[in-house]
């Protein structure tokens, strides 16, 4: 039996896809010029060093989107006839895996603070003989490490659901992580400055609520890809609507008596099969063919769907129909 067709983006998805990966070369260079901006201003404050752990934590998806797009679209072989497309599903959960993990390591690095009641000092430094706050000199790398990753973020979302990019969905999730993690250190240097040591604690708190709940999300969906649940969408996590196309192309067959189908998710791209039950075996093949055909034809992500004549569809099959 021959492997599978080798997968390429459809033209109209490749400058796109040129640009995703041209936007995570600049999201390394930009985390790694921050996290050594922090490292050097961070002295002992606490909000600093989870900010730059958070930092070199959020080069994971980046790392794993490039090289999963250096792998998924190789040609299938005979030691792997399905293709390399399962990168990307691993590559989607080394990202919510590192999501998931800035998210508890807040939410365990403040409740310690708290508990211990730990009281940070910000120090001076001296430049240019001058002598300066600290602090000042944090909120700036802070500012630094968080105002770019903004717009990094909003710049890949609308990528991510073009590309059906889990992977990039995700990293786009991490710059929210990165600016929200800013913004509380900030906050919490600001209060450490005013007398409230508890305060970057408790905004540190608040806030991984949010990262850990989307890192949650997240981890769960792509464990249940590489289980093979029904293909869902980007942001939503939902069912995807190309499944009651399908079905809808199944329904109006006037020579299929019944029918059932199942679907899963390989990386970017879906494959499937179908049992009918033909009213008629004339002409069997080609209207196999021809159906099978249609269904692949209805979005660049059906790589593959098999359609396989039956005499019934049993009874405790759990497929679409």
């Amino acid at each position: 039996m021959k492997p599978l067709d080798r997968f390429e983006y459809p033209p109209e998805l490749r400058e796109p896809f040129r640009k995703a990966k041209k936007l995570e070369w600049i999201t390394i260079g930009y985390l790694i010029s921050a996290a050594l901006v922090m490292f050097f201003t961070m002295g002992n404050s606490q909000a600093m060093k989870t900010a730059w752990f958070e930092d070199v934590l959020s080069l994971t998806p980046s790392v794993s989107f490039l090289i999963a797009s250096k792998v998924f679209h190789k040609k299938p072989n005979k030691d792997f006839p399905y293709g390399y497309h399962r990168v990307v599903s691993i590559a989607y959960l080394c990202s919510a895996i590192a999501l998931f993990s800035v998210g508890g390591f807040l939410i365990i690095d403040s409740t310690m603070t708290l508990i211990k009641q730990e009281h940070p000092t910000i120090g001076i430094a001296v430049i240019f003989g001058q002598e300066i706050w600290l602090g000042y000199l944090m909120m700036a790398a802070l500012v630094y490490g968080s105002l770019p990753a903004v717009f990094l973020g909003r710049m890949k979302l609308p990528l991510a659901k073009k590309l059906h990019e889990k992977n990039l969905f995700t990293d786009a999730e991490m710059n929210k992580a990165d600016w929200m993690t800013g913004a509380a250190a900030i906050l919490g240097i600001l209060g450490i400055g005013l007398g409230f040591w508890w305060a970057d604690a408790v905004a540190a708190l608040i806030i991984s609520v949010d990262i850990i709940k989307d890192g949650f999300t997240n981890l769960k969906q792509a464990v249940f890809d590489l289980m093979d649940e029904q293909p869902k969408t980007v942001e939503e996590q939902k069912k995807d609507p190309l499944l009651d196309q399908i079905n809808a192309i199944l329904e109006k067959q006037d020579w299929i008596k019944e029918h059932a189908f199942r679907m899963r998710e390989e990386g970017h791209v879906y494959l499937g099969e179908g049992l009918v039950v033909p009213i008629t075996d004339e002409n069997l093949v080609e209207k196999l063919n021809k159906v099978a055909e249609e269904i692949e034809g209805l979005n660049w992500r059906i790589l593959e769907f098999v359609l396989m004549p039956v005499r019934e569809i049993p009874p405790d099959n759990e497929g679409e129909k």
